[in-house]
């Protein structure tokens, strides 16, 4: 059973405290999505692209912060870092997390296989705190050039316990995405483990 102090944790998770609204661009700087400009309304019948995951994920590194309750995954707190995507050649890229919380500094490493013509994306992530897990996604695409990224993992060991995650990432701007994770934990109920936002830099500008 969940222990007392994760299962209370779990149901009143604050969301990350950084502000909902991506960075603006400079002035004079336009920055723009992936979806095409057709030079006309949108139908719901056009085509969606295919996710471009060089041009979306490449580049200067992310930063993020993050709230988390008490449980298997680590304590209670603020998590802040950088995640860095690199392409590894075909359909393969890493990506790097170098973060510190509650209880000091730790690194997750990421294995992405992105099949684009199939519109998924499996993953392998080991967390220095001591577990790792696979991860398996579904991506889809909505009218407005938005992509919603599905990942949900096989039950591991953490803590102690089974834990299985589901991570929605919600790619809103060029410059900005939110990852809704929820946790359930030996075999009980999927809850929230926060809503935060990662930031890219404005290029050639501020945050």
């Amino acid at each position: 059973t969940i222990a007392p102090a994760w299962r209370t944790a779990a149901r009143r998770t604050p969301t990350a405290t950084t502000t909902a609204t991506p960075a603006p661009a400079t002035a004079g700087q336009e920055i723009k999505g992936q979806s095409p400009d057709r030079g006309r309304p949108t139908r719901h019948d056009d085509e969606q692209p295919l996710l471009d995951f060089d041009t979306y994920f490449l580049g200067a590194p992310w930063t993020f912060e993050w709230d988390v309750p008490e449980g298997p995954l680590g304590e209670a707190g603020r998590i802040t870092g950088t995640t860095t995507y690199k392409a590894l050649g075909g359909k393969f890229y890493e990506a790097l997390t170098e973060a510190e919380g509650p209880g000091g500094k730790f690194t997750v490493r990421e294995t992405l296989s992105y099949h684009k013509d199939y519109k998924t994306i499996a993953r392998h992530v080991v967390d220095s705190r001591g577990f790792s897990y696979d991860q398996i996604a579904h991506i889809g695409a909505d009218l407005g050039g938005f992509y919603n990224v599905l990942f949900e993992s096989a039950p591991f060991t953490a803590g102690g316990h089974t834990v299985r995650i589901k991570h929605t990432m919600r790619l809103n701007a060029p410059l900005a995405y939110r990852v809704a994770t929820t946790v359930s934990v030996d075999g009980g109920p999927f809850v929230n483990y926060g809503n935060p936002w990662w930031r890219k830099p404005v290029p050639g500008g501020g945050r």
